[in-house]
């Protein structure tokens, strides 16, 4: 099976909300580990934070991860300056589909980001929304989750 994200970007701070807004974007949905949070840290990095304040009041957003630590999501939650939902069970889209009906967003008007082709960007790609794959937030990654990481991006289509 190849993947093909509608973006494809080196991390989160590469992403054009200018761009988002101007093809109709209103919603978007980003996954959590290795995303927006450095994996199983708990907290956001000073820099992300401030980086959601440039454009949390432009769009809906939320937090949807695959992370079934009932402990860690409520932490993920007091920490996170918008709605985190856990237990996704991505790639299956039930649980962001729900949540764009809750919003009343259609999933052509949102985007799915994250650093998994398999969960995140298929998610978004089952939902019908656009898909952006960025780079782990996480600089200093073990070598067994980059051989991982490397073997999962090989589904991707240039």
């Amino acid at each position: 099976m190849f993947i093909k994200p509608d973006y494809n970007l080196k991390n989160i701070y590469e992403i054009d909300f200018n761009e988002l807004k101007r093809i109709g974007i209103k919603c978007i949905m980003f996954d959590l580990d290795s995303t927006v949070m450095v994996s199983k840290s708990g907290t956001f990095l000073p820099k992300t934070l401030s980086w959601f304040n440039s454009f949390i009041n432009d769009f809906e957003v939320a937090i949807i991860s695959n992370n079934h630590n009932r402990e860690y999501i409520e932490l993920a939650c007091k920490n996170a300056p918008c709605k985190v939902i856990g237990k996704a069970h991505k790639p299956n889209p039930k649980i962001a589909k729900e949540y764009l009906n809750s919003i009343g967003i259609e999933p052509i008007n949102a985007v799915m980001v994250g650093d998994r082709p398999l969960t995140d960007i298929l998610v978004g790609k089952r939902l019908g929304c656009k898909t952006i794959l960025v780079g782990s937030i996480n600089e200093k990654e073990n070598l067994l989750t980059k051989f991982v990481r490397a073997l999962e991006r090989s589904t991707i289509r240039k």
